[in-house]
């Protein structure tokens, strides 16, 4: 559905600067955001120390937008916490975690999507193995964080402007999670001008809305390297 005219946009709303990383600081923050954009549920609050302590090295602004993230969680209960989780990503189109759902919405490309992310991780010498689907955020950034295959920046870069489409909208709604995203935002290159115009583009468009199903994809979802079992402790590289 088509934004009427007049509000529609012709610049992008607040973009992030990028900031230079070390290879080891931006596997800190893209670990770090993998854990803080799942639910919040069982061992949430016992991480968060961890998390905090992790990130506090990063350079400032990125250190910033986490602690800021952080200080609003450790103020909320728990339950206080799933119900904002859910509120934010499960009923708001914008905000979607599922990063093929930006450019190819529920249509019948989404699935030739997330078959390119599946091949991404074997490529890497990686096998998804979750209950999630391949292109869930979290898992993305956790494939960032853990591989040393330069696939994993290309995955995320390919994704770029769905990124900051989400980034857009949970600043637009006044949203905690914004920060974690504004940190991923920041740790990435500077985006170039082919990818601002497909941005400006999802942002006044919305994803691609043909209905199809995907149950040929079967349920996924956090995946791990062959041999290896994922857990939350890992933070540090």
């Amino acid at each position: 559905m088509r934004l009427p005219l007049q509000i529609r946009l012709n610049r992008m709303p607040r973009p992030t600067g990028s900031l230079t990383l070390s290879r080891d600081q931006r596997r800190i923050a893209h670990m770090a955001a993998s854990l803080l954009l799942e639910y919040p549920g069982a061992g949430f609050a016992t991480r968060m120390p961890l998390i905090e302590s992790s990130v506090a090295g990063l350079p400032g602004p990125i250190a910033a937008d986490f602690r800021r993230f952080l200080d609003h969680a450790r103020a909320r209960s728990s339950t206080a916490l799933e119900q904002e989780y859910v509120a934010t990503f499960d009923l708001k189109r914008k905000c979607c975690l599922y990063l093929s759902y930006y450019a190819a919405g529920d249509t019948r490309r989404r699935g030739t999507a997330l078959v390119t992310f599946l091949e991404a991780y074997r490529a890497a010498g990686w096998e998804f193995d979750a209950d999630e689907l391949p292109d869930f955020l979290p898992a993305v950034l956790e494939f960032s964080a853990r591989s040393d295959s330069p696939i994993a920046a290309e995955l995320i870069a390919a994704h770029r402007e769905g990124l900051e489409v989400l980034r857009a909208a949970l600043d637009r709604i006044d949203s905690p999670y914004a920060a974690v995203v504004t940190a991923v935002c920041r740790s990435l290159p500077e985006i170039d001008e082919a990818t601002r115009e497909r941005y400006l583009s999802l942002v006044n468009e919305g994803p691609p809305t043909e209905t199809v199903g995907l149950t040929f994809i079967g349920n996924l979802a956090p995946y791990s390297p062959t041999g290896v079992t994922r857990t939350h402790e890992e933070v540090r590289p």
